[in-house]
């Protein structure tokens, strides 16, 4: 009776394997066996130079020597899980170190061999693996995809840009640190001090926004700080200020750029000495608040022209956060279009509707110079007028419809095979294309220096220092 578990994994599905093992005969006796099942192998005797090529990925299994000369088994298997490696590991063992194997297997092995093994055993434990392998990461990726329509604390965005931002918020947010948020307008960074307030120690205590554009200097203070009664005309009543509100929570200030520097001399005094007074009051009180400050102008540059105090600044600029502007982003835009638009007409209770491709395609050509802002807006107003189930782009506003769509897609083959040869083709491609892209960027931030360009990713400089070579990548200055 067939097991269907048995029939997900098959070898022809190019599973890559990498054999490294100091026994020529081992090498070849796996290629002999799985070659011809449609794996593609590759082989190396000396574990140093293995282990370079296990570090660079790409493999979907790794068939490990446990005793070696210069390294031997665990300590490859070590290095490879350090370094976050997407991989399985077999442990390739003697009957006298069957133990040794099951400790490794302790330490992250996925499975061990004993020395002799038969080809049937070889296969059998491979098959076994990388049917393990792919469950787990059909289970990762179902849970992305997830997170992906639901929103990192309701912020949309699979891009790189955005992954980037969502760990930024995930490691600033369990702390009391002061964040700045940089970006355009419309970009979320409302939203973004709604998720580390949400997901900090304070979540149970109040988030309090203040825009500081609405107001005048004097009112400002006021609402920061509270006044008491009869302080100024109109006074007619004490009042509590949002530093005293929002006691043991959070306060968000948004375009902080545009606070005058009477009021960013007395936000700094508050800042440093967690103490403030009411506007026309003689006593002091303390505050315990977690400070969230954005903008959408350059901090740095107001400070060089003497509009923003220097000591400010960097008061606030604890843990900087940008947000990338929406045409940055790549790939979120059909996704937050698509999105918001299901949202949309589930709100205002109308037939459901979607873009048809060359809608979607001009949407996602535009520029959107008023960011995430500007695409919901419009989405919610195609929601409510367009009368067909399929949003076509007479629909779009005219400075849309202008737009020249991107270059043609790539052609769709005929048959099944060819689409999923193409899909594997194209995956490859975007993965390698972005990862070139991650190294330049690394080692341009480290002016070439690969050690330092390896702390600063948290990665294994060995594992960096491959991927650079696979890449034909250079460095200026290594160490």
């Amino acid at each position: 009776m067939n097991d269907p578990l048995l029939n997900t994994i098959r070898p022809g599905d190019q599973h890559r394997i990498l054999v490294i093992d100091d026994e020529p005969v081992i090498g070849l006796s796996c290629q002999r066996t799985l070659s011809p099942e449609g794996y593609e192998i590759d082989v190396y005797e000396d574990p140093r130079v293995g282990v370079d090529a296990a570090l660079s990925g790409g493999y979907d299994v790794l068939l490990v020597d446990l005793m070696m000369p210069e390294m031997n088994g665990i300590e490859l298997l070590r290095r490879v899980k350090e370094a976050g490696v997407d991989c399985e590991v077999v442990i390739i063992t003697g009957h006298g170190t069957v133990e040794t194997a099951v400790e490794a297997m302790k330490q992250g092995a996925a499975d061990y061999l004993c020395k002799p093994f038969t080809p049937a055993q070889l296969k059998m434990v491979l098959q076994k693996v990388i049917e393990r392998s792919s469950l787990i990461r059909e289970n990762r990726l179902l849970r992305q995809e997830l997170q992906l329509h639901q929103g990192f604390e309701g912020i949309l965005g699979g891009s790189v840009a955005m992954e980037r931002v969502f760990a930024m918020i995930g490691r600033v947010a369990p702390t009391d640190g002061t964040v700045l948020v940089t970006g355009e307008s419309g970009t979320g960074k409302e939203m973004v001090a709604r998720a580390i307030h949400h997901l900090s120690r304070r979540k149970d205590h109040p988030l309090l926004a203040c825009d500081c554009t609405a107001l005048a200097p004097t009112l400002l203070e006021s609402e920061l700080f509270g006044h008491v009664k009869g302080s100024f005309s109109g006074a007619i009543a004490t009042k509590q200020g949002l530093f005293e509100a929002a006691h043991r929570g959070t306060l968000f200030l948004d375009e902080v750029g545009n606070i005058s520097i009477e009021t960013q001399g007395k936000l700094l005094r508050v800042l440093e000495t967690k103490k403030a007074k009411k506007v026309g009051d003689t006593t002091e009180h303390e505050y315990n608040i977690r400070l969230i400050a954005a903008t959408n102008r350059d901090l740095g540059e107001m400070v060089a022209e003497g509009e923003f105090r220097e000591d400010l600044y960097y008061r606030l600029n604890v843990v900087p956060i940008h947000l990338p502007p929406l045409r940055d982003r790549e790939g979120d835009i059909p996704l937050l279009a698509t999105t918001f638009l299901d949202r949309f007409c589930r709100k205002n209770n109308v037939d459901p509707k979607s873009f048809t491709p060359e809608t979607l395609a001009l949407i996602e050509s535009y520029r959107w110079p008023g960011n995430v802002r500007e695409l919901r807006n419009i989405v919610e107003r195609i929601g409510i007028l367009c009368d067909s189930a399929c949003v076509e782009p007479r629909y779009l506003p005219p400075e849309i419809r202008q737009v020249t769509p991107r270059g043609p897609g790539i052609p769709i083959p005929d048959t099944w095979e060819a689409f999923k040869r193409l899909k594997q083709q194209v995956r490859e491609a975007a993965v390698q294309e972005l990862e070139r892209r991650f190294l330049t960027e690394t080692l341009n931030r480290s002016g070439g220096n690969v050690s330092k360009a390896a702390e600063e990713v948290g990665m294994q400089r060995t594992h960096l220092h491959a991927l650079l070579h696979k890449y034909g990548l250079g460095s200026e200055s290594e160490p």
